[in-house]
C-alpha cells in the first residue's frame, strides 16, 4: 500500500538491506543537487540502488500538499527518484498524492452563506460589480483566511514606497502558508475571481502582491529561474506537479493530456510562493506568465521558450 514518504523512510531505515540501499541513493541525489558529474560506475550504482528497492513502500511513496514535515517528505521522494528520466523537462511524475477532481472544486456557497449575516450580507450584495472584492469579504469571514492573508500582505509590502527592497523569500513563504493552510473554497476564489472590468482585474492581479512576490527590477533569464527552482525541493515538486497536471497535448481535442482542469488550477496555485511564481500579466486579461525573459539564451533559446510557454501558451491552464 502507498504510504507517505516520511513513514516509508522510517520503515526502510529499520531494515539493514534497505538502509544500505537508501544511503547509496542519498549520495546519488546529493551529487545531482550539486551538479557533480557521475562516472559510468557511479551512474550504474545509482540505477541499481533504485532498482533494488523493488516494490518497497519507499519506491511508491507520495507526499501531501498540506502535510506536516512536507519538505522532509519531498526530500525523501527526490532521493529515491534522483535518476530523472527524459520527458517534459526531465522531471518524473508528481510527488503529490490525490490530484484535485472537478467535483471537489465546485464550492457549495450555501456553506459560506451560513456564515454571513446582517451588515456583511448587504456588503456582499453591494460587491456584485467587483467579484474579487466580494471574495475578499468572504475571506474575512474566516479567521484563518483573514489572518494568513494579512500575514503575507504585511510581509510582502514591507519596503514598498521606500528604498528598502522587500524580503522576497519571506513573502513567498507567507504566500505558500496562505495557499496551503486556508481551505481552497476561499483561496481559489480570491485568485480566480471572474472580472468584467479593469478595477476588478487589478485587484485580482495584485492578490499575491506582485511588486514583491513576482516582479524585480530586471527580468532574469527563464533558464536561471528554472535552475533556482530545481535546487529547491518544494519548487521542484510543485513544478513536477504542474507539468503532470497541466501538460499540453496537441493531439488532444482540448489541447490537454489529462483533461483535469481542476488539478491543473490546483497545481498552478502550488507554484505561487516558489522561485517560479506566476501571475496575471495585466488588469484586462486572464493571461499569466513568469517574470523572466528568453533574451540572451544562446543555443538554449528553444528550452527557454518552452519554460515560458508552459504558462503563456498552455491550453490546459
Amino acid at each position: 500500500p502507498r504510504s507517505d514518504c516520511v513513514v516509508a523512510e522510517q520503515l526502510c531505515l529499520s531494515d539493514s538491506a534497505c538502509n544500505a540501499t537508501y544511503r547509496i541513493l542519498e549520495n546519488c541525489a546529493l551529487a545531482k543537487t550539486r551538479l557533480l558529474p557521475l562516472d559510468h560506475d557511479s551512474r550504474v550504482r545509482c540505477l541499481n540502488a533504485e532498482f533494488d528497492l523493488g516494490n518497497s513502500s519507499l519506491l511508491h511513496c507520495k507526499c501531501h500538499r498540506r502535510m506536516k514535515r512536507q519538505e522532509h517528505c519531498l526530500r525523501v521522494f527526490w532521493t529515491v527518484h534522483s535518476s530523472m528520466t527524459d520527458g517534459y523537462f526531465n522531471l518524473e511524475t508528481s510527488p503529490y498524492e490525490n490530484p484535485a477532481n472537478e467535483e471537489h472544486w465546485k464550492t457549495d456557497y450555501n456553506k459560506l452563506a451560513a456564515l454571513v449575516s446582517g451588515k456583511i450580507c448587504s456588503q456582499l450584495a453591494g460587491d456584485a460589480t467587483n467579484p474579487c472584492l466580494k471574495e475578499t469579504h468572504v475571506c474575512n469571514l474566516s479567521k484563518k483566511c483573514v489572518r494568513l492573508r494579512t500575514d503575507y500582505a504585511s510581509i510582502c509590502t514591507r519596503g514598498a514606497g521606500s528604498e528598502d527592497v522587500c524580503d522576497q523569500r519571506k513573502c513567498h513563504k507567507g504566500l505558500r502558508n496562505f495557499f496551503e493552510k486556508v481551505p481552497e473554497d476561499f483561496t481559489k476564489r480570491i485568485l480566480f475571481c471572474p472580472c468584467q472590468d479593469e478595477f476588478c482585474g487589478e485587484r485580482r492581479r495584485k492578490t499575491i502582491v506582485p511588486d514583491c512576490s513576482f516582479q524585480s527590477n530586471t527580468k532574469p533569464n527563464c533558464l536561471w529561474l528554472l535552475d533556482s527552482c530545481l535546487e529547491d525541493h518544494i519548487c521542484k515538486s510543485r513544478l513536477a506537479d504542474f507539468q503532470q497536471n497541466c501538460q499540453p497535448a496537441d493531439t488532444s481535442p482540448d489541447g490537454c493530456s489529462l483533461h483535469n482542469y481542476a488539478a491543473c488550477l490546483q497545481a498552478y496555485m502550488g507554484m505561487i510562493g516558489t522561485p517560479m511564481t506566476p501571475n496575471y500579466v495585466s488588469n484586462s486579461s486572464v493571461e499569466v506568465s513568469l517574470w523572466c525573459t528568453c533574451e540572451s539564451s544562446g543555443n538554449q533559446k528553444e528550452k527557454c521558450d518552452q519554460i515560458l510557454g508552459m504558462f503563456e501558451n498552455n491550453k490546459c491552464l
